[in-house]
């Protein structure tokens, strides 16, 4: 046994003497991080306790000696400051200079990109709601509603009832350089299904399943959405035993862009998206969106009123218009990531947005019960 055990000694000290080198490293290579996690600090500081806008001043740390670039002389304010870094923790030294003496550091090309983009390196993880606000008009905009009306279509003139579960939740965002403005990833995930309510069972007609990354920026009155996303529809069982349609295997993920603009109470956007992948493979691929949006701050019966048109066009369908058109009022904040309800009277003309049947054209008129979270 020891002389089996004998060819394993030297790799154990290779490992033992390799862990001792990391353990002395750790501290050196800890040290940038350190510096970036002080240099970051101060900076708050000087902004929130030394109302100081972040145009005004520059900081940098090595080693824990922190060096204060300000843009103009104050004589005063630099005495205080340097009393109240000196007091910080990690501190070693401060240094200010100010006016034709600061000499602030060249800005890194991440710094550049920030800036360029009117961000800041304040990062907020999970942030509250999203930058780039709901759409009022979209069929398929991720969020909770259930909706009733007429529909006329080649399969059936009947009562449609439609409800969606969604939400877009935010993982991490960027902050702009004024409140309300920045960077945001997250994750969207909906379900839209469609029930015959004239059905001596209430059938399911139809169900669309949709999860993305979006991608959404502010910098107002500037917006944008970046939107990677999967869409898979799947038919109703007592539908297909009823109607037995004849079944089309939609499935698709698409890029999509979106670029709106707000003055006063108005929205508009404008954008497109194109399939990366999708079933059937003879689906053209790109597709035309825009539409015009009002959100009023006056109140009416209690709520405010709000309504959008939401315009598609399919390379698929010879580029012939789709409309949605919302109207109603809303009650609650209407900020994205708060509690809000909608009561929408709302009509769509065009070629279904309901999974297979988007070769089918259709007329819908119905009232809709919106709420958000």
């Amino acid at each position: 046994m020891k002389r089996a055990l004998r060819p394993l000694w030297p790799a154990v000290l290779a490992l033992a003497l390799a862990c001792a080198a990391l353990a002395c490293a750790a501290p050196a290579a800890a040290a940038p991080a350190e510096d970036a996690y002080l240099a970051g600090y101060v900076s708050a500081v000087l902004e929130r306790e030394w109302r100081l806008d972040r145009e005004r001043f520059r900081v940098r740390v090595e080693d824990g000696a922190v060096a204060v670039f300000l843009a103009e002389p104050d004589p005063a304010l630099q005495a205080g400051l340097e009393a109240a870094l000196a007091a910080l923790p990690g501190v070693r030294s401060v240094t200010l200079a100010a006016g034709a003496e600061a000499e602030p550091p060249a800005a890194t090309p991440r710094q550049r990109a920030y800036s360029f983009l009117g961000l800041r390196p304040d990062s907020e993880p999970f942030p509250e709601g999203d930058l780039f606000l709901p759409l009022l008009a979209d069929p398929k905009q991720p969020q909770f509603f259930i909706a009733a009306g007429r529909i006329a279509s080649p399969v059936a003139d009947t009562t449609l009832g439609v409800v969606g579960f969604g939400e877009t939740f935010g993982f991490y965002r960027i902050e702009g350089k004024r409140p309300g403005d920045g960077l945001q990833i997250g994750l969207s995930g909906a379900l839209f299904a469609q029930f015959d309510l004239e059905a001596p069972s209430t059938d399911l007609v139809n169900a669309d399943y949709t999860i993305g990354l979006p991608l959404t920026y502010r910098r107002a009155p500037w917006s944008a959405r970046l939107r990677l996303y999967h869409q898979s529809s799947h038919l109703g069982d007592e539908f297909l035993l009823r109607v037995q349609p004849e079944r089309i295997n939609l499935s698709f993920e698409s890029l999509e862009l979106l670029v709106a603009y707000e003055w006063a109470e108005w929205r508009g956007y404008l954008g497109g998206e194109v399939f990366l992948h999708r079933e059937p493979e003879d689906l053209e691929r790109a597709g035309l969106h825009g539409g015009l949006e009002y959100r009023g701050t006056r109140t009416v019966w209690g709520g405010r009123p709000i309504g959008g048109l939401d315009l598609k066009s399919w390379q698929e369908h010879g580029w012939s218009l789709d409309a949605s058109l919302k109207a109603g009022l809303e009650y609650g904040t209407p900020r994205p990531g708060n509690r809000r309800l909608r009561l929408m009277a709302e009509a769509y003309r065009g070629h279904a947005p309901y999974g297979q049947f988007y070769t089918d054209k259709i007329r819908y008129y119905g009232l809709g019960l919106y709420l958000g979270f």
